[in-house]
């Protein structure tokens, strides 16, 4: 064999030597990166500073299970965008957001099937019959003020116009926030249909400051004073009320008098395709365990997904009375994710937004 057919096949064994090591090489990467899951995630379920319901339940899942949690947070619109986007190359493996977006995120092919342990404990209302989203954590709508420079709440949305809430009022943007979206859903019930609703929100721009992609970046300006009243959830603000003081929850009342609300719950669903999904079916079946969801109130503000969880911790007690004599109404959700679009865009008319 000629000196340069020997280097070449010396040159080829070498590279066959070395192919195995590569490959090891790479299996131990790709079994780092099997120890993770990823969740896009509406905001308010993580504290300001590492002590919310998600940072010690995450905590416990990656000490029990050694799965690390990456976190994505924006709004509830935001993250199915995103989603969406990245639809033919998934990097999520749970999604989590308010409705009408788990609604959207189903409708899009974003989910797939699976019904967490513990789904049997969660109320008809609170998940999609074919099993592609479960409510984790149950919420309401609600507004906060300042209690500092109000004496008291608001009762009606009509009191929100008086000039002295003139640059004083904001609310986060519908169809991006998943709260944003709520004050449009809620004034349309309270009004009594679309137009009226629009005409209100219109009015009441002279006082409002402007768009807000986050609902949780209002709470501090209104513990501040920056702001008297702004929309977020009971789960959230309560939570927030902890180290804002100066916060204060409430309900505009509807036709009757009456303050009223829905249910807005924090709804989770294993992404389509997603890169690791055994780990979020696994991730999803702790959300909804009983020691997960028994902190719920005590570490998180809200309300257990599960009926058969009953809190009695300080933190439940209060959310109890605070719901005292709160009216509660149910949204025609698949009603809403079929008009959203055109309701957002109505919303962005009768606003100049």
């Amino acid at each position: 064999m000629p000196r340069n057919g020997h280097k070449l096949a010396l040159a080829l064994s070498l590279a066959l030597l070395a192919s195995p090591l590569l490959t090891a090489c790479s299996g131990t990467s790709a079994a780092s990166d099997a120890n993770v899951v990823t969740v896009y995630s509406a905001d308010g379920l993580k504290g300001e500073n590492g002590d919310g319901w998600y940072d010690k339940v995450f905590a416990d899942f990656q000490k029990q299970t050694g799965i690390k949690v990456k976190y994505v947070e924006g709004g509830s619109g935001e993250m199915v965008q995103r989603a969406v986007r990245e639809k033919s190359n998934p990097q999520a493996d749970v999604l989590v957001t308010l409705p009408p977006f788990i609604q959207q995120a189903d409708g899009k092919g974003l989910l797939q099937k699976y019904a967490p342990k513990g789904s049997d404990q969660v109320g008809g209302a609170g998940k999609e019959a074919d099993g592609t989203w479960t409510s984790v954590v149950n919420n309401y709508f609600g507004f906060v003020y300042n209690k500092k420079e109000l004496k008291q709440a608001p009762k009606t949305w009509q009191e929100l116009l008086k000039p002295a809430y003139k640059n004083k009022i904001q609310y986060s943007t519908p169809g991006v926030a998943g709260d944003g979206t709520a004050v449009l859903i809620k004034a349309m019930h309270d009004f009594g249909g679309e137009k009226p609703a629009l005409d209100y929100l219109g009015r009441l721009q002279a006082n409002n400051v402007g768009p807000s992609a986050s609902t949780g970046k209002l709470a501090p300006k209104v513990d501040k004073g920056e702001l008297l009243v702004a929309n977020g959830d009971v789960q959230m603000n309560y939570a927030q009320s902890k180290t804002m003081p100066g916060l204060g929850i409430w309900f505009p009342a509807g036709k009757d008098g009456r303050p009223s609300t829905f249910a807005l719950p924090y709804a989770a669903g294993l992404v389509t395709k997603a890169p690791h999904s055994e780990n979020g079916r696994k991730l999803l079946d702790f959300l909804l365990s009983r020691p997960a969801q028994q902190e719920v109130s005590a570490i998180g503000g809200g309300f257990s997904a599960r009926q058969d969880i009953k809190a009695t911790d300080a933190n439940a007690v209060a959310l109890t009375r605070l719901m005292q004599g709160v009216s509660v109404f149910e949204p025609d959700w698949n009603e809403i994710d079929k008009n959203l679009q055109n309701y957002v865009e109505n919303w962005k008319s009768a606003t100049d937004s």
